[in-house]
């Protein structure tokens, strides 16, 4: 029994970043009917009324009362909002070489503030795994974008750079605050602070250009409709559930790892779905990848 408790943490990161790396094609496909800002609202509504229902049905529970709430504002309030407005409008600004390779950072830092935070002291080995599965994200980005012309700017590496520190952040305070409160709980308060902050963006935005009408035009589209439904239930709710859960059983170093599982999932995608070519760095980087994970948890085991 307690074999199967210990090994249960692996599997719910495993399917998460399984989950994150199939977002990227309902990202894809969603992106071509709504803007940004537009599939953010819809994709947190979608979750937070989700989860709404299971709370009301009382399928899943939250409780509040006397939980140190600064934690958990704190903590939406980085991810999900700053995260996704760095990444959204950084990604736009910067080369796609350079924006893969400053994502694929977040473990690094995550190690960092880790022991300075949480006192998460890596061994050696641990910390050469880590490297090295970041190396075969980067291996994979650079190979895949050998010929990308560039067009990066200062303003764009700076708004990744700062996308990169709120998802190192997320991990260090999700696993601070995992004591307090349950994965659920934190994954329904990211949820709500979600669904309110880009619908009123949204809102907004389509107020001040007066087309609010236009503000449910996406939904007329099946493929918009089908992309929210999979990355507000699964990658929203079911995904950052996993993450928060795993986080609270696992060290942050060793969980943000994972996260580069999600790059073989894409690739993989992208072959399987989009009938996209697999070349041998696709194969090279994926085996760092998946050694480098194996080794930040295998040597701490030991």
């Amino acid at each position: 029994m307690k074999d199967k408790l210990h090994i249960i943490p692996y599997i719910t990161a495993i399917i998460t970043n399984f989950i994150f790396g199939l977002s990227f094609l309902f990202s894809k496909q969603a992106l071509r009917v709504a803007a940004p800002m537009e599939l953010l609202s819809f994709r947190f509504l979608a979750a937070f009324f989700v989860m709404t229902i299971l709370i009301w049905i009382k399928v899943i529970k939250v409780d509040y009362k006397n939980k140190p709430m600064k934690w958990l504002i704190i903590l939406a309030l980085v991810e999900p909002i700053i995260y996704f407005i760095f990444e959204t409008y950084g990604i736009q600004r910067t080369s796609s070489s350079l924006g893969g390779l400053m994502i694929a950072l977040i473990p690094i830092l995550v190690t960092i503030l880790a022991i300075y935070i949480l006192n998460e002291k890596p061994s050696i080995r641990q910390a050469l795994s880590i490297i090295l599965s970041v190396s075969g994200v980067a291996l994979i980005i650079l190979m895949e974008n050998s010929n990308d012309p560039g067009g990066s700017t200062l303003l764009g590496i700076l708004l990744l750079g700062g996308a990169v520190f709120s998802a190192a952040l997320f991990n260090i305070i999700a696993r601070k605050i995992s004591k307090d409160f349950t994965a659920i709980e934190v994954t329904y308060f990211m949820m709500i602070i979600g669904a309110i902050f880009f619908n009123l963006i949204s809102i907004i935005d389509h107020m001040l250009n007066r087309e609010l009408p236009k503000y449910f035009l996406p939904l007329s589209s099946p493929s918009f409709v089908s992309s929210v439904l999979y990355l507000g239930i699964l990658s929203s709710v079911v995904a950052y559930f996993l993450t928060n859960y795993t986080l609270s059983k696992m060290e942050a170093s060793r969980c943000s790892v994972f996260a580069n599982i999600s790059t073989i999932v894409s690739i993989a995608a992208g072959v399987l779905v989009l009938n996209e070519n697999f070349y041998l760095y696709h194969f090279i980087g994926s085996v760092m990848i998946l050694v480098g994970v194996w080794g930040t948890n295998y040597y701490k085991s030991r």
